[in-house]
């Protein structure tokens, strides 16, 4: 127990800076990282094709929360700035489907 501020006692945990130890991963969850950094793409465009329809129903704020989004997964997907920002500006989703559709041509 360490004392702080005003006579309150705390318990001290993990190392100098207050962080617990990381505890090592098994094998299992070792698998499940490496499996999803392999199809971290397919993830991407899956998520890409779901919020082409969330922007066909979408007004208002909630439409630029999800170009936001759209825009961030595009670059993660590896997307040029020029090209994302071609669609982003064009707010069409019709224009985002069509280009998620070359982008699952590609695999």
């Amino acid at each position: 127990m360490v004392e702080a501020e005003g006579g309150i006692r705390k318990a001290e945990f993990g190392n100098k800076e207050g962080k617990l130890p990381m505890a090592e991963r098994s094998r299992y969850q070792q698998r499940i990282i490496k499996n999803y950094y392999q199809n971290r793409d397919d993830i991407m465009l899956q998520r890409l094709g779901e919020m082409v329809t969330d922007l066909y129903l979408a007004e208002g704020k909630a439409r630029e929360r999800l170009w936001k989004r759209v825009a961030a997964s595009l670059e993660k997907v590896g997307l040029s700035a020029a090209r994302i920002e071609h669609v982003v500006k064009s707010d069409s989703p019709s224009l985002l489907a069509s280009l998620v559709k070359e982008l699952l041509d590609r695999k």
